[in-house]
């Protein structure tokens, strides 16, 4: 039977790859995982295979991912009544119930499965897992004119104080992928609801990891013209922000990539989950399929 794949074609991409597969062997690759990658299928089962064949050349791989669709359709489902504010899920302690229900019991333990069920050695874990995420309720509070700041009661939103990493590289060292659901734990063993992207970054500082990669629904950074910013530094992202071309939702992820390359991460990304096999193209290709960020 022919094949309609070119065997000098594949050479050249492996030939490509090997640079990036020696550079980053047996170092740390945080990825967030969300958005469209999560709920289709075709683009499940090839994240949990890049996610394998990383493993199997010898990189680290750590996954922090959300679920908010998940949790937002499951709180519709229980008629229970939910606001946002400023981007932040009010979290009461029905909806903290609701939100461990889907983010550890459900979301989590599918990705699991699914990276097992493809042949790697996946292990589930949340903040209260050997103390991995202790975390501390945010503070959120509005300016008023003439007065003192306006304090926002959000619940049970929390924000990282400190990541216990040797969980982690007691997984990552018995070859097993660890994929971690952002709830942390109070002071008081109180589970706190974290924006995942955050609890990527805070994990991603404090394995010192090479890369931090957050898997969106857009191509990346765009310019004032809708085309994509293949890498950027601190100073130009600035500049953007500064101009209005980055903001919204993306604001808080260029963020937590500026906050992670100053703690040590060697390199940031936004890519575009909805690719087939973005993970794999922005590690080993030259080309990538997002926006790189570097210190300088």
């Amino acid at each position: 039977m022919s094949s309609s794949k070119d065997p000098a074609s594949t050479a050249q991409t492996l030939m490509e790859a090997l640079p990036y597969i020696r550079r980053f062997a047996g170092q740390t690759v945080v990825v967030k995982y969300g958005g469209h990658a999560m709920v289709d299928q075709a683009l499940k089962e090839s994240f949990a295979l890049n996610l394998i064949l990383l493993r199997a050349v010898g990189i680290y791989p750590v996954v922090v991912h959300g679920g908010g669709p998940q949790i937002g359709d499951l709180l519709k489902r229980l008629d229970i009544a939910c606001e946002f504010v400023e981007g932040m899920r009010v979290t009461s302690p029905e909806v903290m119930d609701v939100v461990q229900m889907v983010l550890v019991g459900q979301v989590n333990t599918s990705i699991v499965g699914l990276i097992n069920q493809h042949g790697g050695r996946a292990v589930g874990l949340n903040g209260h897992d050997g103390g991995l995420i202790q975390a501390s309720q945010m503070q959120m509070t509005r300016q008023v004119e003439n007065q003192p700041p306006e304090i926002i009661d959000i619940g049970l939103v929390g924000e990282v104080e400190q990541v216990d990493a040797q969980v982690l590289h007691a997984l990552e060292h018995g070859n097993f992928i660890p994929v971690i659901a952002p709830v942390g734990v109070g002071e008081d063993g109180t589970s706190l609801n974290i924006n995942a992207d955050l609890v990527a970054g805070a994990v991603a500082s404090r394995l010192r990891a090479a890369k931090l990669i957050l898997l969106t629904d857009t191509p990346g950074v765009l310019d004032a013209d809708g085309e994509l910013l293949t890498d950027l530094t601190a100073a130009r992202v600035g500049e953007l922000m500064e101009a209005g071309v980055i903001a919204g939702g993306m604001i808080p992820k260029v963020s937590c990539c500026l906050e992670a390359l100053e703690a040590g991460v060697e390199r940031a990304h936004i890519i575009d989950g909805r690719v087939p096999n973005a993970l794999l193209l922005e590690v080993f290709t030259d080309q990538g399929v997002g926006t790189i960020f570097k210190d300088k």
